[in-house]
Protein backbone atom coordinates (compact mmCIF):
# COMPACT_ATOMS: atom_id res chain seq x y z
CA UNK A 1 0.00 0.00 0.00
CA UNK A 2 1.14 3.36 -1.09
CA UNK A 3 2.42 5.59 1.44
CA UNK A 4 1.65 9.17 1.38
CA UNK A 5 2.07 10.68 5.14
CA UNK A 6 5.12 12.98 3.86
CA UNK A 7 2.35 14.80 2.07
CA UNK A 8 0.63 17.24 4.23
CA UNK A 9 -2.37 17.32 2.88
CA UNK A 10 -3.22 13.75 3.56
CA UNK A 11 -3.68 14.84 6.97
CA UNK A 12 -6.51 17.16 6.59
CA UNK A 13 -7.80 14.63 4.29
CA UNK A 14 -6.61 11.56 4.73
CA UNK A 15 -7.29 8.75 1.92
CA UNK A 16 -8.98 5.47 2.49
CA UNK A 17 -7.59 3.93 -0.76
CA UNK A 18 -3.82 5.66 -0.32
CA UNK A 19 -2.95 3.05 -3.69
CA UNK A 20 -5.50 5.44 -5.71
CA UNK A 21 -4.89 8.96 -7.41
CA UNK A 22 -6.10 12.11 -4.68
CA UNK A 23 -8.77 14.59 -6.60
CA UNK A 24 -8.73 17.42 -4.02
CA UNK A 25 -11.23 19.64 -5.99
CA UNK A 26 -14.63 21.29 -5.88
CA UNK A 27 -17.33 21.08 -8.65
CA UNK A 28 -16.68 24.27 -10.43
CA UNK A 29 -15.79 25.02 -14.15
CA UNK A 30 -12.11 23.70 -13.85
CA UNK A 31 -12.72 21.36 -11.03
CA UNK A 32 -14.65 19.29 -13.27
CA UNK A 33 -12.82 19.04 -15.83
CA UNK A 34 -10.07 16.88 -13.91
CA UNK A 35 -12.98 14.47 -12.48
CA UNK A 36 -14.31 14.38 -15.94
CA UNK A 37 -10.92 13.56 -17.40
CA UNK A 38 -10.91 10.42 -14.65
CA UNK A 39 -14.05 8.92 -15.50
CA UNK A 40 -13.42 9.31 -19.16
CA UNK A 41 -10.60 7.36 -18.59
CA UNK A 42 -11.68 5.26 -16.00
CA UNK A 43 -8.86 5.66 -14.26
CA UNK A 44 -9.63 4.73 -10.32
CA UNK A 45 -9.55 7.61 -7.83
CA UNK A 46 -10.55 8.67 -4.69
CA UNK A 47 -12.35 12.29 -4.91
CA UNK A 48 -12.06 14.95 -1.86
CA UNK A 49 -13.83 18.31 -1.61
CA UNK A 50 -12.33 21.49 -1.21
CA UNK A 51 -14.90 23.23 0.65
CA UNK A 52 -14.83 27.28 0.01
CA UNK A 53 -17.16 28.29 2.86
CA UNK A 54 -15.04 27.30 4.85
CA UNK A 55 -11.75 28.24 3.28
CA UNK A 56 -10.05 24.60 3.19
CA UNK A 57 -7.87 26.26 0.22
CA UNK A 58 -5.99 28.15 2.51
CA UNK A 59 -5.15 25.84 5.08
CA UNK A 60 -1.69 25.08 5.16
CA UNK A 61 -2.40 21.61 3.99
CA UNK A 62 -3.74 22.60 0.97
CA UNK A 63 -1.27 24.88 0.16
CA UNK A 64 1.52 22.65 0.84
CA UNK A 65 0.21 21.06 -2.35
CA UNK A 66 -1.17 24.04 -4.25
CA UNK A 67 0.75 27.42 -2.87
CA UNK A 68 -1.61 29.06 -5.34
CA UNK A 69 -4.87 28.07 -3.38
CA UNK A 70 -7.01 27.22 -6.24
CA UNK A 71 -8.66 23.68 -7.06
CA UNK A 72 -8.19 21.51 -9.00
CA UNK A 73 -4.97 19.51 -7.42
CA UNK A 74 -3.98 15.80 -7.58
CA UNK A 75 -1.57 13.52 -5.50
CA UNK A 76 -1.01 10.55 -7.63
CA UNK A 77 0.33 7.82 -5.51
CA UNK A 78 2.34 5.90 -8.91
CA UNK A 79 3.81 8.95 -10.18
CA UNK A 80 6.01 8.24 -13.32
CA UNK A 81 9.16 6.23 -12.11
CA UNK A 82 6.64 4.79 -9.38
CA UNK A 83 7.07 7.68 -7.26
CA UNK A 84 4.32 9.84 -6.04
CA UNK A 85 3.16 13.49 -7.98
CA UNK A 86 1.70 16.29 -6.63
CA UNK A 87 0.49 18.60 -9.54
CA UNK A 88 -2.24 21.20 -9.26
CA UNK A 89 -3.13 23.43 -12.32
CA UNK A 90 -6.24 21.67 -14.17
CA UNK A 91 -4.37 22.33 -17.57
CA UNK A 92 -1.58 20.41 -16.63
CA UNK A 93 -3.44 18.08 -14.97
CA UNK A 94 -5.54 17.24 -17.99
CA UNK A 95 -1.99 16.69 -20.08
CA UNK A 96 -0.56 14.40 -17.43
CA UNK A 97 -3.37 12.11 -17.14
CA UNK A 98 -4.03 12.08 -21.21
CA UNK A 99 -0.37 10.74 -21.34
CA UNK A 100 -0.57 8.14 -18.19
CA UNK A 101 -3.75 6.02 -19.81
CA UNK A 102 -2.91 6.54 -23.48
CA UNK A 103 -6.04 8.32 -23.93
CA UNK A 104 -7.73 11.83 -25.43
CA UNK A 105 -4.42 12.98 -26.99
CA UNK A 106 -3.91 12.09 -30.59
CA UNK A 107 -0.82 10.37 -30.46
CA UNK A 108 0.89 12.05 -33.64
CA UNK A 109 2.60 14.92 -32.59
CA UNK A 110 1.17 17.43 -34.94
CA UNK A 111 -2.22 17.12 -33.54
CA UNK A 112 -0.61 16.70 -30.31
CA UNK A 113 0.17 20.20 -30.18
CA UNK A 114 -3.16 21.20 -32.07
CA UNK A 115 -4.64 19.59 -29.18
CA UNK A 116 -2.41 21.55 -26.49
CA UNK A 117 -2.97 24.68 -28.48
CA UNK A 118 -6.97 24.84 -27.67
CA UNK A 119 -6.55 23.83 -23.70
CA UNK A 120 -3.72 26.85 -23.89
CA UNK A 121 -7.08 29.06 -25.39
CA UNK A 122 -9.13 27.52 -22.69
CA UNK A 123 -6.44 28.65 -19.94
CA UNK A 124 -5.92 31.89 -20.85
CA UNK A 125 -9.06 33.09 -22.81
CA UNK A 126 -11.79 31.45 -22.08
CA UNK A 127 -11.40 30.55 -18.57
CA UNK A 128 -10.37 33.96 -17.48
CA UNK A 129 -12.82 36.04 -19.50
CA UNK A 130 -15.61 33.77 -18.70
CA UNK A 131 -15.43 33.80 -15.13
CA UNK A 132 -15.00 37.79 -14.79
CA UNK A 133 -18.05 38.18 -17.12
CA UNK A 134 -20.16 35.61 -14.36
CA UNK A 135 -18.85 38.71 -11.80
CA UNK A 136 -20.01 41.20 -13.54
CA UNK A 137 -23.54 39.49 -14.28
CA UNK A 138 -24.31 37.07 -11.19
CA UNK A 139 -21.94 38.02 -8.18
CA UNK A 140 -21.50 41.33 -6.89
CA UNK A 141 -20.78 43.25 -10.13
CA UNK A 142 -23.89 43.00 -10.70
CA UNK A 143 -24.96 45.83 -8.48
CA UNK A 144 -22.30 48.23 -10.10
CA UNK A 145 -24.11 51.47 -11.95
CA UNK A 146 -21.08 51.72 -14.09
CA UNK A 147 -21.41 48.81 -17.25
CA UNK A 148 -18.62 49.19 -18.94
CA UNK A 149 -16.42 46.51 -16.99
CA UNK A 150 -19.33 44.18 -17.74
CA UNK A 151 -20.21 45.20 -21.42
CA UNK A 152 -15.92 44.64 -22.00
CA UNK A 153 -16.11 41.03 -20.78
CA UNK A 154 -19.18 40.23 -22.52
CA UNK A 155 -17.72 41.74 -25.91
CA UNK A 156 -14.72 39.39 -25.66
CA UNK A 157 -16.56 36.76 -24.56
CA UNK A 158 -18.47 36.65 -27.69
CA UNK A 159 -15.21 37.04 -29.52
CA UNK A 160 -14.22 34.13 -28.03
CA UNK A 161 -17.38 32.06 -28.63
CA UNK A 162 -16.60 33.37 -32.33
CA UNK A 163 -13.35 31.81 -32.30
CA UNK A 164 -14.73 28.13 -31.02
CA UNK A 165 -17.97 28.51 -33.44
CA UNK A 166 -16.00 29.23 -36.53
CA UNK A 167 -13.41 26.27 -35.56
CA UNK A 168 -16.26 23.66 -34.38
CA UNK A 169 -18.13 24.15 -38.00
CA UNK A 170 -17.86 21.05 -40.22
CA UNK A 171 -16.34 18.91 -36.93
CA UNK A 172 -17.43 16.83 -34.56
CA UNK A 173 -15.69 18.11 -31.96
CA UNK A 174 -12.68 20.51 -31.69
CA UNK A 175 -9.99 17.84 -33.26
CA UNK A 176 -12.97 16.66 -35.97
CA UNK A 177 -13.54 13.23 -35.01
CA UNK A 178 -12.12 12.23 -31.94
CA UNK A 179 -12.68 14.09 -28.34
CA UNK A 180 -10.15 15.31 -26.49
CA UNK A 181 -8.66 17.27 -23.80
CA UNK A 182 -9.54 20.32 -25.58
CA UNK A 183 -13.49 19.84 -25.90
CA UNK A 184 -12.88 18.43 -21.44
CA UNK A 185 -11.62 21.78 -20.72
CA UNK A 186 -13.59 24.19 -23.06
CA UNK A 187 -17.01 22.66 -22.59
CA UNK A 188 -17.55 22.69 -18.56
CA UNK A 189 -16.67 26.75 -18.77
CA UNK A 190 -19.35 26.95 -22.25
CA UNK A 191 -21.86 25.46 -20.01
CA UNK A 192 -21.17 27.40 -16.58
CA UNK A 193 -21.18 30.99 -18.74
CA UNK A 194 -25.10 29.75 -19.59
CA UNK A 195 -25.99 28.03 -16.85
CA UNK A 196 -24.53 29.10 -13.25
CA UNK A 197 -23.64 32.57 -14.67
CA UNK A 198 -26.78 32.88 -16.32
CA UNK A 199 -25.30 35.30 -19.09
CA UNK A 200 -26.66 33.01 -22.16
CA UNK A 201 -28.75 35.99 -23.55
CA UNK A 202 -26.05 38.40 -22.72
CA UNK A 203 -23.52 36.97 -25.13
CA UNK A 204 -26.50 35.71 -27.88
CA UNK A 205 -25.45 32.47 -27.32
CA UNK A 206 -28.59 31.89 -30.34
CA UNK A 207 -25.88 32.97 -32.86
CA UNK A 208 -23.25 30.35 -31.84
CA UNK A 209 -25.11 27.15 -32.89
CA UNK A 210 -22.32 25.28 -33.38
CA UNK A 211 -21.12 25.74 -29.40
CA UNK A 212 -24.62 24.58 -28.52
CA UNK A 213 -24.44 21.55 -31.12
CA UNK A 214 -21.04 20.61 -29.21
CA UNK A 215 -21.80 21.71 -25.68
CA UNK A 216 -25.48 19.09 -26.70
CA UNK A 217 -23.56 16.33 -27.09
CA UNK A 218 -20.59 16.85 -24.19
CA UNK A 219 -23.59 16.80 -21.65
CA UNK A 220 -25.05 14.00 -23.29
CA UNK A 221 -21.97 11.64 -22.23
CA UNK A 222 -22.40 9.68 -19.24
CA UNK A 223 -18.79 10.36 -17.80
CA UNK A 224 -19.27 14.35 -18.23
CA UNK A 225 -23.21 13.79 -16.20
CA UNK A 226 -20.54 11.98 -13.80
CA UNK A 227 -18.01 13.88 -13.56
CA UNK A 228 -19.95 17.47 -13.07
CA UNK A 229 -21.07 16.48 -10.25
CA UNK A 230 -17.60 15.28 -8.03
CA UNK A 231 -16.63 15.95 -5.79
CA UNK A 232 -19.83 16.20 -4.25
CA UNK A 233 -21.22 18.99 -2.62
CA UNK A 234 -22.06 18.62 1.54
Amino acid sequence: MADLSAFPITHKWPPQQPELLQLYSLPTPNGVKVSIMLEETGLAYEPHLVRFDTNDQMSAEFLSLNPNNKIPAILDPNGPGGKPLPLFESGAILVYLADKTGQLMPSDPAARYETLQWVMFQMGGIGPMFGQLGFFNKFAGKDYEDKRPRDRYVAESRRLLGVLNQRLAGRQWLMGDDYSIADIAIFPWVNNLIGFYEAGDLVGIEDFQEVKRVLAAFLARPAVVRGLGIPKRV
